[in-house]
């Protein structure tokens, strides 16, 4: 009986959630758990959206209980009447250095949406030279969106969240649509225009691009994955490889999906699927080391073995 229990459980082990996922699905649960909002069709602007979450979610989405922080960076600025908003950059700093992209990997919501297209079966694009090339886009795009057209705008009297206004497809999908489809908001329909024409004709193209190419909007458009790799080899959570222990074959850069040189640079999301195929067990856990040292890590293993002998 035993052993037919556990037959069953490895042919339906490749369709349970991996705890990756589940973390994934967790996150976009509790960053929108503003379910009155998805009945009545309105935006939540309660306390909780002083704070932005850690990943991109939309802060007009019906269900969204905290900010965006690019967003909520962009309004800041706005509120503290042009003024540096400095608690919006602290939170964001402290996000940066507490998890990296790590927060890219576990907790964005956009980035479990682009995971669940990729899955649509399709012939896919390898990566190379030329998407490596491409990844840069986004940092150009960090500094044009984010910073120089908002401050361009600021001299001359008027804030423009110049990302979230004309690329964002979070806030198309969690934002625009989300309040469209509620029949409460039909009223919205004849309001729309050019921009939502050109901002929902981006989303397409973008979850187009995500079925045949592996999280393409974080690879070559997220800003906010920009400013977070920033942070990617300090942060004191995410993964780390010993190089003493590392032989060079190259297993982990060609298991994983993104335009990575190594484990823990820049294009890094920490999602640690390359830790199983590591064949001298090289790369780990950032928050194994930092909470424990390697030999409290390894003193009980090695008394129990000696109790064993």
């Amino acid at each position: 009986m035993k052993e037919k229990l556990l037959g069953f459980y490895q042919k339906i082990k490749k369709y349970l959630p991996s705890k990756r996922r589940l973390i994934q699905i967790y996150s976009m649960l509790l960053f929108n758990a503003n379910i009155k909002g998805f009945v009545t069709g309105t935006i939540y602007q309660g306390p909780l959206k002083n704070v932005c979450t850690p990943g991109l979610n939309c802060y007009s989405c019906p269900g969204a209980s905290m900010a965006c922080p690019l967003g909520a960076l962009q309004n800041a600025l706005i509120a503290s009447d042009k003024t540096v908003p400095y608690y919006m950059i602290g939170i964001i700093l402290l996000y940066g250095f507490l998890f990296g992209r790590w927060i890219c990997g576990f907790l964005c919501p956009f980035g479990l949406v682009q995971d669940l297209v990729y899955k649509i079966k399709s012939p896919k694009v390898k990566k190379g030279r030329v998407t490596r090339a491409f990844s840069g886009l986004k940092y150009v795009l960090l500094l044009l969106f984010v910073v120089v057209i908002p401050l361009a705008f600021i001299i001359e009297d008027s804030i423009i969240p110049a990302f979230c206004k004309y690329i964002c497809p979070a806030g198309t999908l969690g934002g625009a649509i989300g309040l469209l489809s509620n029949p409460a908001n039909t009223n919205l329909l004849t309001m729309l225009g050019g921009l939502f024409t050109w901002k929902f004709a981006v989303l397409v193209v973008i979850m187009v691009a995500c079925v045949f190419m592996y999280r393409f909007f974080c690879r070559f458009i997220c800003p906010l994955g920009a400013l977070y790799s920033l942070f990617n080899k300090i942060a004191l959570f995410g993964i780390t490889y010993d190089k003493s222990s590392c032989i060079d074959c190259g297993k982990c850069v060609t298991h994983c999906k993104m335009d990575i040189h190594h484990v823990g640079d820049r294009e890094c999301i920490n999602c640690g699927e390359c830790i199983p195929v590591c064949p001298t067990k090289a790369i780990q856990w950032k928050g194994g080391k930092f909470l424990l040292h390697k030999n409290e890590i390894d003193a009980p293993v090695a008394q129990k073995e000696a109790e064993n002998d």
